[in-house]
């Protein structure tokens, strides 16, 4: 075979594989879906406002430090002037500055995030793993680490009654 013959059986061939190809139709693509549960996380994050009557959060963060997790997922954390981000203060901006907090029992307050505050604050809570139960951090949000397949909630608490994320 002469070398203008393999050069032009070469190219026929390949322009029938790419007449082929154009035939064929690519597999369709997994809808996109704005759901952390849609999504592999590696950290889930849940954020429970309890008293403060927000809508609860859902999102997603890589595995590292919980101040960095929390970012990544969207939710934005405030220390207290004392404790810094140790004790978490505000969550989103709530309980804000200006609002007062109504819990049963107690008189309404403002919240200054100087210090821990014992008629209502944030507790953290983490999930060792999907199916582990949720126990109380036993470190803040500036020292917490967090692995892949773990979660991490926030939960804003009143007085002693800490109740576990619902997630």
């Amino acid at each position: 075979m002469t070398s203008s013959i393999r050069t032009a059986a070469t190219a026929g061939i390949v322009l029938l594989g790419l007449a082929l190809a154009g035939c064929a139709s690519a597999a369709p693509e997994p809808a996109a879906s704005d759901s952390p549960a849609a999504e592999a996380c590696e950290v889930s994050i849940v954020v429970d406002f309890g008293v403060l009557d927000e809508p609860s959060v859902e999102a997603c963060g890589s595995a590292g430090g919980a101040a960095d997790v929390l970012a990544e997922g969207g939710v934005a954390t405030e220390g207290t002037v004392d404790y810094g981000d140790q004790v978490v203060c505000r969550v989103n901006g709530l309980p804000s500055a200006e609002d007062p907090v109504t819990i049963e029992g107690q008189e309404p307050f403002t919240e200054s995030c100087q210090t821990f505050n014992s008629v209502a604050y944030w507790a953290l809570w983490v999930k060792t793993a999907p199916d582990a139960e949720w126990e109380y951090a036993q470190e803040g949000v500036s020292t917490l680490q967090l692995a892949d397949g773990q979660s991490l909630g926030l939960v804003y608490t009143a007085g002693t009654d800490s109740i576990p994320p619902q997630g």
